[in-house]
């Protein structure tokens, strides 16, 4: 943080990941994408270079020459960047006013900083009275916070044109998506899926941009469950609604579909409240304690007894002992925990309880005593405590992780699905009832075991993740169900068939994830590595288009982002360099011929992409014209469809080569 005058000042990295609002920033905006925190990591430090410089600096041509070029290179820079946040107020009229005035104030900033810096004829500024970096120290913190706060509040506004672009993609296909559920005809069907397509492709880019800059490793991971969701959804309602549209008075097929429906609708609220940072019932949903959270704060509070007898009560911790226990009946009362891992639990959950009764014993001696550190005999305990509480984690975490992989091992033959296929399409509702029984059984022990993983899964994106595949299971099991009902009741029906083949691929794809999901669990427990949230593959209808040559708001302010953050990188290698005594010393020429090139790659790369954009976007033109011209007859329909698969395949390889 920028400190007092006269002090030496420390401008770490990590200022640019705090509230805006706190420490001495005055925005009140709170950064919460990487790409924004990235941005500012090259200016703070351009701007530590110039306010760290000692009061006694030796001013040699080399010093002033470097401290001059820093100060017009965070000025040039600031001007540049801020012409793009200036264009961006104009094309967006509720931020105009507060995008301008943060524009204004980054200008100023970057002036005055240019002005302080200019040092080439120093004597002849101490004859003038002008003030440079050696003379006003105080000026150039004060510029240096005004700096940092306008271009943070610069980039944060610029961050919510993002945020409105996926708000209005979210309502464009909301109102298709009601629009799909009205339908009565395959033709207008058709028709409209083909803009929900569409709608859906942008969405998917917006979002999956969005998941990637996030900070926060839960709004990451509840992104990525909620873009799964719309992901296997959207194939889901396809062949739901052809379902229903060839078998309109079948209760089942009705059901079936409602309930995609319905799960879409949930998944696209779930991303507004991710990117707004907001619940719609207006309060923040957190998530339950998990054993794992509640193990490990415990043991944060019985080991910070080290440190201080006194802060906090005996009560509060028994307290929160025996709520910890209470989550343990989870796996104790579970009808698929064995006599033996029922009995180990709660024998481990006894003797955590008698040792944490000896040590409130000791620290209760220890207080009446009027002790100032932990005695001899209290360590003991604290120890012991500690030691038990630990192994009981262990152990729910053998239980938990032996469960999950004897049940993956279990349906990794897909043997009930494969049975309510074959019931179904023999048309036997008697057969569907009795696997719809046995998949309903096993739905439920894997839920279950979802939730058991939670408990232990060691990090809070993967407790996101386990409630994720609970609530798959819990809603993608009936829907198979459903769906066998629908083709047990027409047994011709190839649509009908589709369907029940697209759920229970849906089914086997979230085992899959499950596996996956229990190995990062075991690599966390055993230290390997921490847990990663891995963005969701998408198929060729997730790919997004291509963009026209024209930038919009958020390409000019990317853009202005990886200017700002070259020029300034570029200009801190140089005044690095200038530290260095022996000027052809070898890695010193590389590092400045690295730098002069990334910055001119740039410069170049900015002008000939916008050129190849402009070519692709006039090919994507004629394909789309091509692909709807009304044709009649089978040969000119074959033709038409040809011609729309090359349109997407062309869409597909743009996609990979971009």
């Amino acid at each position: 943080k920028l400190a007092q005058p006269g002090v030496n000042v420390v401008v770490s990295a990590g200022m640019a990941s705090s509230p805006c609002g706190s420490g001495n920033f005055d925005c009140g905006l709170e950064i919460q994408t990487r790409s924004v925190e990235q941005t500012l990591i090259p200016l703070v430090s351009q701007i530590t270079t110039l306010i760290n410089h000692k009061d006694k600096l030796k001013k040699t041509e080399k010093t002033l020459r470097a401290i001059q070029r820093v100060g017009q290179a965070v000025s040039v820079a600031v001007g540049r960047f801020v012409a793009v946040g200036e264009a961006i107020a104009a094309e967006n009229e509720d931020l105009k006013d507060e995008m301008g005035l943060a524009c204004f104030e980054a200008r100023r900033a970057g002036t005055a900083i240019a002005q302080l810096t200019d040092v080439s004829s120093l004597e002849q500024c101490e004859g003038d009275g002008r003030s440079t970096v050696f003379s006003d120290r105080t000026g150039m913190v004060k510029a240096a916070r005004m700096l940092l706060s306008s271009v943070t509040k610069v980039l944060v506004l610029a961050d919510c044109i993002v945020i409105k672009q996926i708000i209005s993609s979210r309502n464009k296909v909301l109102v298709t998506l009601e629009q799909l559920e009205r339908v009565s005809t395959f033709q207008e069907f058709v028709q409209i899926f083909s803009q929900f397509g569409n709608e859906m492709v942008e969405f998917a880019h917006l979002t999956g941009d969005r998941q990637n800059d996030l900070k926060d490793e839960k709004k990451r991971a509840r992104m990525a469950a909620a873009r799964a969701v719309l992901e296997k959804c959207t194939m889901m309602l396809l062949t739901a609604s052809k379902t229903c549209l060839r078998h309109p008075d079948c209760e089942s097929a009705r059901i079936n579909k409602e309930a995609v429906f319905q799960r879409m609708r949930l998944a696209l609220e779930q991303v507004i409240e991710i990117v707004t940072d907001t619940r719609s019932s207006g309060e923040a949903k957190a998530l339950p304690i998990s054993i794992y959270a509640g193990i490990k704060d415990f043991k944060v509070k019985v080991e910070g007894l080290r440190d201080s007898l006194y802060c906090v009560s005996c009560e509060a911790v028994a307290a929160q002992l025996e709520a910890l226990m209470e989550k343990t009946e989870d796996f104790t009362d579970s009808a698929y925990t064995s006599h033996e891992q029922r009995e180990t639990i709660i024998q481990l959950c006894q003797i955590t309880r008698q040792e944490t009764k000896q040590l409130i014993n000791t620290w209760r001696h220890a207080q009446s005593l009027k002790a100032k550190e932990a005695t001899d005999e209290m360590e003991l305990s604290i120890l012991k405590t500690c030691q038990s509480v630990s192994d009981l984690r262990r152990e729910l975490h053998r239980v938990a992780v032996g469960r999950a992989t004897e049940l993956l091992k279990l349906h990794s033959d897909h043997l009930v699905l494969q049975a309510l296929k074959a019931s179904g399409g023999d048309g036997n509702l008697e057969a569907v009832a009795d696997y719809a029984g046995t998949l309903t059984e096993h739905k439920e022990q894997l839920v279950e075991t979802c939730r058991l993983l939670c408990h232990i899964s060691g990090t809070e994106p993967l407790e996101i993740t386990c409630i994720h595949a609970e609530e798959t299971f819990r809603v993608i099991g009936p829907q198979i169900i459903s769906a066998a009902q629908t083709l047990a009741l027409h047994p011709t029906s190839k649509i009908a068939k589709e369907n029940l083949d697209v759920f229970c691929e849906a089914w086997e794809s979230q085992l899959c994830d499950m596996a996956i999901l229990l190995k990062e669990i075991n690599d966390v427990f055993e230290g390997r590595r921490g847990a990663l949230i891995k963005p969701f593959s998408h198929d060729i209808n997730f790919l997004k288009t291509v963009k026209a040559a024209k930038l919009d708001a958020e390409e000019q302010t990317t853009i202005a982002k990886l200017g700002l953050e070259l020029c300034l990188l570029t200009s801190d290698v140089d005044s690095e360099v200038e530290r260095w005594d022996e000027q052809d010393h070898e890695m010193v020429r590389l590092c400045q011929i690295i730098s002069s090139m990334a910055y001119s790659m740039y410069l170049f790369t900015r002008i000939l992409i916008l050129s190849e954009t402009e070519k692709l976007s006039d090919a994507c033109q004629q394909l789309q014209v091509c692909a709807k011209t009304p044709v009649q007859g089978k040969s000119a329909i074959f033709q038409k469809v040809m011609q729309y698969n090359s349109y997407r395949l062309f869409l597909y390889i743009s996609e990979w080569s971009r």
